[in-house]
């Protein structure tokens, strides 16, 4: 084992605080533990200590855990963290509270059918995201497909099952839980695809169905070789209320030959949606699965054909339904007995001749020793894998330190072997590496900065006046996404803040002046009246000061004079002209005089009146009207004179 049951409760790694072993198995130990970084719990896979000192091994390993890493779905485990720990490498995973398909068939048998169909199609869901991702799982099993306590299912272990295949072939009891669940393909050495997912998930769906994997034996081989030449009975066979075309659905993901089985994750899960609903599938799939059973024998063909009538629903659940089995007897068994021999000799026939055939191919993938291929042209190397019985794969890397063209890492690596046919990466060097430029926009200074660096490109940091928060990354050169040469140079613009201009002094002028000029030039304005002797709406003060430096659009807060304070006026009535002037003066108010005549030599030169009145509340400066009298002269009085009388003149008789 890699590590003991003593490192319950220990630090591994650093960080990482071990509780308890989940399980162990041929490659690795599994434990329960906490991330003193995050709070969380995780699961550790810590890999046994005879896999540290194998390269090829782990080399693989790190790759596949980077990869598998990259995959986020609900229906997958999670992997957070890969490392080296004293000399053990191990992976962080999600950890998921449940039991894997395995503990549930063994503690409760098989499962219904609506359940295994549910679990199937979360399983394909969790393929179809990971096919898309270019990861091919390799090793799907119930021991890898852990349930939730809300039957969520979450398929484990992807990206380290490929590497783990090698060594599985040569670990006695390891090889017969994994042989049982292996495509044809893979029982041959063969380069396996999306496909030979979908072989192991038919084997899961049966399990899940029967109770019962399809082919079993005493060893790895024999199971290969059932894998490769032996037909499987429908899990009809075994479990008679299986739906017909659920029996077709499992035996299309069964087809030896990829061809024939489901395209991809998304087809097999269409008919299994379809199979839930209670509906048939198309005739694709039932051509596929009678390809199939074109080897099974007379019972399971009557199986298989029938009479055509379905059965009854299964359960309480009419959705589901299933051929009627039964099997028309003959009036003459000689002829049944003739044609069963018949058959009998050609099985035998025919499986000799298989067997012979499939015994070749397993001489074919005896392992073959892996050549150098770094520090070739990508031409020569390709040429030179397939010449030595692999088949190369290119990958195209960045490498600064290696010509355009040429190979400068292989995986394996040399001295390695593999089966022929196998795959050999050729990572293959595409001069300096080149990198997107990130989005910067928005971003603080500091942060801007640091996210260039991490990029592996050199931050140029320019000061620009901006109406933004000051310290903020305003525009940047080249933009967000461009692909650059690593090192490359990035210009951020960051704001200094607003622009500073110069605020006009405006004290001395009206309130309504004053306001006009200052929205005029880009600022607020806020108006604050006090008490003044100033005369009122005269702007008195200012803040900001004016003539400073100050931020446009800045709020200036201008101090606006309500007037002098009021009082009260004096009664001057009655008193003389110099004596009342000389009062209101006294007093701060200023003094408009008007006469009046008047023949009153007791009022002359005296106010009679004023406005406003004494006693009445008036601001100091305003104007008090005063009316002094001014004597005048009386008239002269009439003068009466008596009017001449003319003596009439005597008249005449």
């Amino acid at each position: 084992m890699a590590r003991s049951d003593s490192m319950t409760g220990s630090i591994f790694a650093g960080r990482y605080r071990l509780e308890r072993k989940l399980g162990s198995g041929g490659m690795a130990d599994v434990w329960l533990a906490e991330d003193q970084e995050l709070g969380r719990r995780v699961a550790v896979k810590i890999l046994h200590d005879r896999y540290a000192n194998d390269e090829q091994f782990v080399e693989r390993f790190r790759r596949e855990a980077t990869h598998a890493a990259g995959l986020s779905h609900q229906n997958i485990v999670s992997v957070y963290d890969r490392g080296e720990s004293d000399g053990s490498y191990f992976i962080v995973m999600e950890y998921v509270e449940g039991r894997t398909l395995k503990e549930l068939l063994i503690n409760r048998g098989p499962c219904p059918v609506p359940v295994a169909i549910a679990y199937a199609r979360q399983i394909l869901a969790a393929l179809r995201y990971a096919h898309r991702n270019g990861i091919i799982h390799r090793d799907i099993k119930p021991h890898n497909v852990i349930v939730d306590r809300e039957g969520r299912i979450q398929v484990a272990d992807f990206g380290i099952a490929r590497a783990g295949a090698a060594s599985q072939m040569t670990e006695a009891g390891s090889i017969i839980g994994t042989a049982q669940y292996l495509s044809p393909e893979q029982a041959r050495g063969a380069p396996v695809d999306e496909s030979s997912d979908l072989y192991s998930t038919g084997v899961v769906l049966y399990e899940l169905l029967t109770g019962a994997v399809p082919f079993t034996g005493e060893t790895a081989v024999e199971i290969a070789m059932k894998h490769l030449s032996h037909t499987p009975a429908p899990p009809s066979a075994i479990r008679p209320e299986i739906p017909h075309d659920l029996d077709l659905v499992v035996l299309r993901a069964l087809a030896k030959d990829p061809k024939d089985r489901y395209r991809s994750a998304v087809d097999m899960d269409r008919d299994l949606e379809l199979v839930a609903r209670g509906e048939g599938v198309g005739g694709e799939t039932e051509d596929a699965a009678t390809a199939v059973l074109s080897g099974a024998s007379a019972a399971t063909m009557v199986t298989q054909a029938g009479n055509g009538a379905r059965r009854p629903p299964v359960g309480s659940d009419g959705r589901y339904r299933a051929y009627d089995s039964e099997v028309r007897r003959s009036g003459f068994p000689w002829a049944w007995v003739l044609i069963g021999l018949a058959v009998a000799v050609g099985l035998a026939a025919g499986g000799y001749f298989l067997y012979n055939k499939v015994q070749r191919q397993l001489d074919n993938s005896k392992p073959l020793v892996v050549g150098q291929y770094t520090g070739l042209q990508q031409a020569q190397a390709s040429a030179l894998v397939t010449k030595q019985g692999f088949e190369p794969r290119v990958e195209n890397a960045a490498n600064a330190d290696v010509p355009i063209g040429t190979v400068f890492q292989q995986e394996p690596i040399e001295g390695s072997k593999l089966a022929r046919g196998d795959i050999v990466v050729l990572r293959v060097s595409t001069g300096k590496p080149k990198v997107p430029v990130p989005d910067l926009i928005g971003k603080s200074r500091d942060d801007a900065i640091a996210i260039l660096v991490k990029a592996g490109l050199d931050p140029n940091p320019q000061p620009v006046p901006s109406d933004q928060t000051a310290d903020t990354v305003v525009a940047q050169d080249p933009h967000a996404g461009v692909i650059v040469v690593a090192g490359s140079r990035v210009r951020i613009n960051v704001s200094k803040g607003p622009k500073q201009v110069v605020l006009p002094d405006v004290r001395g002028l009206l309130y309504d002046q004053a306001s006009a000029q200052l929205q005029a030039a880009g600022f607020g304005v806020k108006r604050n009246d006090v008490d003044s002797t100033e005369p009122a709406n005269k702007v008195i003060d200012q803040l900001p000061v004016g003539n400073a430096l100050v931020t446009q659009g800045t709020t200036v807060t201008l101090t606006v004079s309500k007037g002098p304070p009021t009082q009260q006026v004096p009664d001057v009535t009655n008193l003389d002209l110099d004596t009342a002037k000389a009062t209101l003066v006294q007093n701060q108010f200023k003094v408009k005089v008007v006469f009046t005549p008047t023949q009153d030599p007791t009022q002359d030169n005296r106010v009679v009146t004023q406005d406003p009145g004494g006693s009445t509340d008036a601001k100091p400066g305003s104007v008090v009207t005063i009316t002094v009298a001014r004597l005048t002269a009386l008239p002269p009085p009439p003068t009466t004179t008596t009017p001449l009388t003319t003596p009439t003149p005597p008249t005449t008789p």
